[in-house]
């Protein structure tokens, strides 16, 4: 190193000395040093008031769409009395790769129930849990699949709550896992006369249960085999669909056809939601 920049090397520093400071004062800067420093100041502060320019219109968005989600949840406490049941249970579904090894599958309704209370419809602890949330009207159907070996009924709870009341109700099924459990399982509804005459209680194999928090409604469907086998350990849909499963009510596609029915039934009654009472009457 060359003898001038030796005698620019500040010297060291004595024992327990205080640390130098990270950013020197501006007033001690030069001329050209002070005006970078403001300018990097001005930056600060400009970005700052973009960020609070930003934020403050996500908090105004906020608002200006709770009108219409608060239209729509209303709408979905009501919207089944006008509703063609047609419409929230097809007479015929398809859907796409929805069965095991991504086959297409279909089913054809077999039967509606009147609508009415809850009564029944649930087992024991189940209906405790559900409990909270209330039961303004249930509406259900069945459905057999192509083959007729398989029988699913599908349920639309309508509570009568608020939307804090279904989110409570969604949390703790998330964090208590209930909608895993075999002791709290949806009951079919079984029409007599037809291939779903002997889907009882004994017969179910699997079920779906879906608390949503956008409309006050509660969708489950639970399946089981057409010729009123028992014996056969119910397991959640969720856990009967994944690839490699072995149990019988995945490779039967039990798991497959709760999951699909109660999804379809679940977008239906969401987008009827969803439609303003105008749109609805076209």
């Amino acid at each position: 190193m060359s003898t001038e920049a030796e005698a620019m090397r500040p010297p060291p520093l004595p024992a327990y000395a205080p640390p130098l400071p990270v950013t020197p004062p501006v007033a001690g800067l030069p001329q050209k040093s002070r005006r970078a420093a403001a300018a990097a100041a001005c930056l600060v502060v400009g970005l700052g008031l973009v960020t609070g320019a930003i934020a403050g219109t996500w908090a105004a968005a906020g608002p200006q769409d709770r009108p219409a989600a608060q239209a729509a949840y209303a709408r979905g406490g009501t919207l089944w009395q006008n509703v063609p049941v047609d419409t929230l249970f097809p007479p015929a579904v398809h859907a796409d790769a929805a069965g095991p090894g991504g086959a297409d599958r279909d089913w054809t309704r077999i039967g509606v129930a009147p609508d009415g209370g809850c009564t029944g419809a649930f087992d024991p602890l189940l209906t405790k849990a559900l409990a909270p949330v209330g039961c303004k009207r249930l509406l259900r159907a069945t459905y057999a699949d192509a083959t007729s070996t398989n029988v699913t009924t599908v349920g639309l709870l309508i509570t009568d709550t608020d939307s804090a009341g279904m989110r409570a109700l969604r949390d703790r099924f998330t964090e208590e896992r209930l909608d895993e459990r075999p002791d709290l399982m949806p009951r079919p509804y079984a029409p007599k006369g037809t291939v779903a005459d002997g889907f009882g209680d004994a017969q179910r194999g699997s079920w779906r249960i879906s608390v949503l928090t956008d409309v006050p409604v509660v969708v489950y469907a639970v399946t089981g085999f057409a010729d009123a086998r028992t014996g056969i350990p119910p397991q959640p849909a969720d856990q009967a669909v994944v690839p490699g499963a072995t149990t019988a009510p995945a490779q039967a596609g039990l798991g497959h056809d709760a999951a699909a029915l109660a999804e379809q039934t679940e977008r239906t009654y969401r987008a009827a939601a969803r439609q303003s009472p105008q749109e609805a009457r076209r």
